[in-house]
């Protein structure tokens, strides 16, 4: 990959209908989102008017790469990151993650960054891991929108 700008703006109505379009394959599956219609519905994620803002679209030149959710909490900044499956394992995760702790320092100064990953989840942890995240203490179980897992918590170091 070059070493070209990656340009990041608030998710438009736009990419959040193609988002929902993406699709994961084998274990990684269990990231495919519902429809659009019925995240409206239930105003999930980036279709929650509270939390709309919170998302950026990161771009690769003209190539729509993935998306990131900065939020703040009381223990610091916990960032979300989807990656567009077409794009997976050539570095823009890592990308991105440096995009998004850019901007969570120049809105949030001073809180830590953290994201939480399922244990399995070993492609995300190597690419946490190269962005400068490490595991913060055991794994723990927790149910989330899409099913009971066990976790692990990464904090930016």
């Amino acid at each position: 990959m070059d070493t070209v700008i990656m340009e990041n703006h608030i998710l438009l109505e736009a990419e959040k209908e193609v988002v929902c379009g993406w699709k994961y394959e084998g274990e990684y599956a269990i990231y495919n989102l519902p429809s659009c219609a019925e995240m409206q519905e239930k105003q999930m994620g980036f279709f929650n008017p509270l939390r709309e803002k919170n998302y950026r679209a990161y771009y690769h030149g003209s190539r729509f790469v993935g998306f990131t959710n900065l939020l703040e909490t009381e223990a610091g900044v916990f960032v979300g990151i989807g990656v567009n499956p077409a794009f997976c394992s050539q570095g823009y995760g890592q990308r991105i993650l440096q995009e998004a702790c850019n901007i969570s320092r120049q809105r949030y100064p001073g809180k830590p960054l953290y994201l939480e990953v399922r244990t399995w989840n070993a492609r995300a942890i190597r690419c946490y891991q190269k962005a400068g995240f490490q595991i913060d203490g055991p794994a723990f179980e927790q149910e989330t929108g899409i099913g009971r897992g066990t976790f692990y918590r990464m904090v930016l170091a």
